[in-house]
């Protein structure tokens, strides 16, 4: 087992690593919390080998893989784990805390490439119509339809959205983000997004001012993403839609409905905000798949066995 000073020492590495994520990468809660999970999976695997951090063996790191792996875990959930290991020993090397020469080793098995799920056209319109009609009072309406056509019609994550401030409304032909990471993009925003946002501002019966939220909830607080999804969720369920019809799954279909319509991979990547042309090249794919399956149902030779 561990001695009392390595396990206060490894604690207080992790306490510095938890707040260079925090402070120096801009990681949201959600990420530290999930990195945390995965580093203290992993030190309660050392403490019952008695393997101290610095001294982590290939052999030791992959007994540990092996067994995340024998829980049956999915592939995207490993990879994030040996992410998050990687990125621990990597922090400790550059701040002198302890060194590994070597951490080639510690690789994740591979995962299939997802492609990302999006929304046709035709279901995005019979969103669109149906969030109004409802019970609910005009202003959250209004509200609902606004935000839905930000997070459709400029491509921006749900905590993106929600971060809009009453100060830059009414938008202007340009919003200035910030996304994952603190880095800001600048997003060209559609006149028909403008409406709506103004619209929604204008019957708003709470006003917001300054750097307050500009969506609210019933209760004058800032609307949460939770709320969001529930809207979602009550959408897809009144009008039949696949259970991919996410808030990030409109995210997905500005991205795939502008490529389709002819836009530019890389002004697409500068839009999303992706850090790597790798990342936004996936909705190509999703473009062939279309293509495919478009050119099987109408091409006449389509039925034919060669």
């Amino acid at each position: 087992m561990k001695s009392t000073n390595s396990a206060a020492l490894e604690t207080k590495w992790l306490s510095h690593w938890f707040d260079w994520l925090r402070s120096e990468r801009g990681y949201g809660e959600n990420t530290l919390a999930a990195y945390e999970r995965d580093l203290g999976i992993f030190f309660h695997f050392l403490a019952n080998e008695g393997v101290l951090a610095p001294r982590l063996t290939r052999q030791d790191f992959r007994a540990f893989l092996a067994g995340e792996q024998a829980k049956g875990l999915a592939r995207t959930t490993l990879a994030r784990r040996v992410s998050s290991i990687r990125s621990f020993y990597r922090f400790c090397d550059r701040r002198g805390y302890f060194s590994l020469a070597d951490l080639s080793w510690m690789k994740a098995p591979k995962t299939p490439r997802a492609l990302p799920k999006s929304v046709s056209t035709t279901d995005m319109e019979m969103v669109l119509k149906a969030v109004k009609p409802s019970d609910s009072p005009t202003w959250q309406q209004q509200r609902d339809y606004a935000l839905l056509m930000l997070l459709y019609g400029s491509g921006l994550r749900i905590s993106e959205a929600l971060s809009l401030r009453a100060s830059q409304v009414p938008l202007g032909d340009w919003l200035q983000i910030t996304g994952k990471g603190g880095k800001m993009r600048d997003i060209p925003i559609l006149e028909a997004v403008r409406e709506a946002i103004q619209e929604a501002g204008d019957s708003c019966p709470f006003q917001p001012h300054g750097e307050e939220a500009f969506f609210r909830s019933a209760r004058n607080a800032p609307l949460n993403a939770r709320a969001v999804q529930r809207l979602l969720e009550r959408l897809r369920l009144e009008l039949g839609l696949p259970s991919h019809t996410t808030p990030h799954a409109l995210r997905h279909a500005f991205a795939t409905h502008l490529l389709a319509g002819g836009g530019d991979l890389r002004a697409i990547q500068q839009l999303l905000g992706h850090a790597s042309l790798s990342t936004t090249q996936r909705y190509t794919d999703i473009d062939e798949k279309r293509l495919i399956d478009l050119h099987k149902e109408i091409h006449p030779r389509s039925g034919i066995n060669r």
